[in-house]
């Protein structure tokens, strides 16, 4: 353990999963879903070291057939076998070169591995760097640049350890169409998804609350383009924070995307580094109240590299108690997040809400 210039601190450990395996799926043209992205996400991790983090290396495997069959159709896994090796489309979005499928397995795996360090000890903060991400692809197929869904498989570990509730919070700027897809009847998974609406992939409605034994425990909150950083606040305090509360996981994952923030050329929202500290200090909060400190990060998309390294930084050194050297957003004029949130933005929280309360009465 790594001790600090600080009387009876110890540097708080980050356990990170990486692999150069994932740098080998890069499309034949220009895409956004480039290994840059990867390039930024390993500067944020020095990021974290710089503020005093202890990094913890945790080593990678590929996810075993077991491991995928327990969230994806044996028919598609079949299907990505055929076309490990090539060249090929899922979709107009989601390319295929000759290692995409072997990164794809690899990263799934890194996502248990990562999971099962989290779960080795209390208190544990994770991060898994991965390409490509995940939590698009549905039981059945990949798409929106995703072929398997990480988060999905990390939490089906879980679940196969002994655990039997997790929590999976996706603030991604897309819906996590995936991830709801595979545990939409299943109530030992609490999906909550915060997303600009509406958008691609055309799905995360407010109504759309889960089916079967697994009613509502899909929760989603829909938010119309432009939110700021008061916005994604006020949707965690006022419904992800008393949901989770509720809920009490054991274990608290995230799907985190940092393409809403608003550098970012895919979507149209207004968020910066500060939201995403925000977002990190709650849920480390929240995983220390409930899940025995135990929360784990999983990159998602965000296609602005500027933004995927100040911003995931700034959410794991804030989930880590610590704070940033540099001011969050110090750069730069004071930022429109400040805003009192918008009659359009509170209409939106209050509706997600208002479904919400349907199944969680602490609302």
């Amino acid at each position: 353990m790594v001790h600090l210039n600080h009387p009876h601190s110890e540097a708080p450990r980050l356990y990170v999963v990486d692999d150069a395996l994932f740098e080998q799926h890069r499309a034949r043209g220009a895409h956004p879903e480039r290994p840059e992205r990867l390039e930024a996400a390993r500067r944020a991790i020095e990021r974290c070291a710089a503020a005093g983090l202890s990094i913890e290396r945790v080593a990678t495997r590929d996810a075993t057939e077991d491991e995928l069959a327990r969230v994806h159709a044996p028919s598609y896994l079949e299907s990505l076998g055929r076309v490990s090796g090539h060249y090929a489309a899922l979709d107009p979005d989601t390319y295929v070169v000759p290692r995409s499928v072997d990164a794809a397995r690899r990263g799934a795996g890194a996502a248990v591995a990562l999971v099962e360090a989290v779960l080795a000890g209390p208190g544990r903060l994770g991060v898994a760097l991965l390409r490509p991400p995940g939590h698009h692809a549905t039981r059945e197929a990949g798409m929106g640049f995703c072929l398997l869904n990480n988060v999905a498989v990390a939490a089906r570990a879980a679940l196969s350890s002994g655990l039997s509730r997790v929590a999976v919070i996706d603030f991604d700027v897309h819906h996590g169409n995936g991830t709801q897809d595979i545990f939409w009847d299943d109530p030992r998974v609490l999906f909550c998804s915060l997303h600009q609406w509406p958008f691609y992939p055309g799905t995360g409605s407010a109504e759309e609350l889960g089916g079967g034994e697994g009613a509502g425990y899909t929760v989603n909150v829909p938010l119309s383009d432009g939110a700021t950083d008061a916005v994604y606040e006020a949707a965690f305090d006022e419904l992800v924070l008393p949901v989770l509360d509720e809920y009490a996981p054991e274990l608290i994952l995230v799907s985190a995307g940092f393409d809403a923030h608003e550098r970012d050329p895919l979507a149209a929202m207004k968020l910066s580094r500060s939201a995403y500290a925000a977002m990190g200090r709650r849920l480390a909060a929240m995983a220390a109240a409930k899940a025995g400190g135990r929360l784990a990060v999983f990159l998602e998309g965000g296609y602005d590299l500027a933004a995927i390294e100040g911003s995931l930084a700034a959410a794991l050194i804030a989930a880590s108690g610590r704070e940033a050297d540099e001011p969050v957003g110090a750069s730069g004029p004071p930022p429109a997040q400040r805003a009192p949130i918008s009659t359009r933005h509170r209409a939106d929280l209050d509706r997600a809400r208002r479904v919400a309360l349907r199944r969680w009465a602490t609302l």
